[in-house]
């Protein structure tokens, strides 16, 4: 089955492990990569989107530059020690030979929405400004969207950044839970999956291999964010998050979900924290129903996702 996907990225190493999928598969036609800030702030996130594509001699993939800073909340530090300055491991590399379009993210996600209604899945890599501010402008939107794919967000596996919240939710809780709660099909890919998915190095060294320039950028992201990885979980490879939600779309039999209501904590202690009300139970708090639904991610075959992506990246 084919897709048309809007890439929705803040460049970062596991973002970049996506967008090579992206790019690898046949069967999917990028309409665009959109950027926002997160692991980098949103020029770099920008900069790397535009290097990475161009690596790959995809300079017809379009790019949107998008969200700079939260909708409500202050912004915190980037991550560095997670991906560097750069978001790619401090690495050296050449300024890209293009620039981005004019139009920013939400308007261009928008517009591509407007010419090819219900043909569009979107796929949310980084926080969810961008979404955001698409939906204040066009409240219409959810109704020409094929689905929407967010990997963010965490039910029984805890936090990353915070005990209880995942990154790019707590980046911009307030965009997320204008998100999540919006009247579109959504799937959400958190914590609980992806952390139990590992890219280990035997896997990365042969991707890399077959990735030509692309993968000697990816070669040294990757070694960068398995320092931290082996430091923060004690795990020999990496968590590739973003690569996760790709794989839901491809390779759905993968994973086990369950559908509810989705609510993001926007204030105090557990900013961030994102709380599933499953469908088929029944609360006294009726707010806990008014919601739109969602499909959440609960269980995967992390082994067989690594092995997909593999397969994907190296395949001639």
């Amino acid at each position: 089955m084919s897709y048309s996907i809007i890439f929705d990225t803040d460049p970062g190493v596991d973002d970049a492990q996506a967008i090579a999928l992206l790019m690898a598969d046949p069967d999917i036609e990028i309409v665009g990569l959109t950027t926002t800030f997160g692991n980098v702030p949103v020029e770099v996130a920008t900069r790397n989107a535009l290097l990475l594509t161009e690596l790959a001699g995809r300079d017809d993939i379009p790019v949107a530059q998008g969200a700079a800073a939260p909708l409500v909340k202050q912004p915190h530090p980037v991550p560095a020690h997670i991906h560097g300055k750069d978001g790619l491991g401090n690495q050296t590399l050449a300024e890209p030979r293009r620039s981005p379009l004019d139009e920013d993210a939400a308007r261009f996600i928008i517009n591509k929405t407007q010419e090819r209604p219900g043909e569009i899945t979107l796929v949310c890599v980084g926080p969810l400004g961008n979404l955001a501010n698409a939906l204040q402008l066009d409240p219409d939107l959810p109704e020409r969207v094929a689905r929407v794919i967010v990997m963010g967000g965490s039910i029984h596996e805890g936090g990353n950044v915070t005990p209880v919240a995942e990154a790019n939710i707590f980046s911009d809780p307030h965009a997320a839970s204008r998100v999540l709660k919006a009247p579109w099909p959504l799937t959400m890919v958190g914590l609980d999956v992806t952390h139990r998915t590992v890219l280990a190095p035997d896997r990365m060294e042969r991707i890399c291999r077959a990735q030509g320039r692309l993968g000697e950028v990816l070669a040294a992201s990757y070694a960068f964010y398995r320092q931290f990885y082996g430091q923060a979980r004690g795990i020999e490879g990496c968590c590739p998050h973003d690569s996760c939600a790709l794989a839901w779309l491809k390779q759905p039999e993968l994973f086990e979900s369950v559908s509810g209501h989705l609510h993001v904590v926007t204030e105090g202690i557990a900013e961030g924290q994102t709380l599933l009300a499953r469908k088929e139970r029944q609360y006294v708090d009726q707010r806990w129903q008014n919601e739109s639904q969602a499909e959440v991610c609960l269980q995967v075959d992390g082994e067989s996702v690594v092995a997909w992506m593999e397969s994907l990246l190296t395949r001639q």
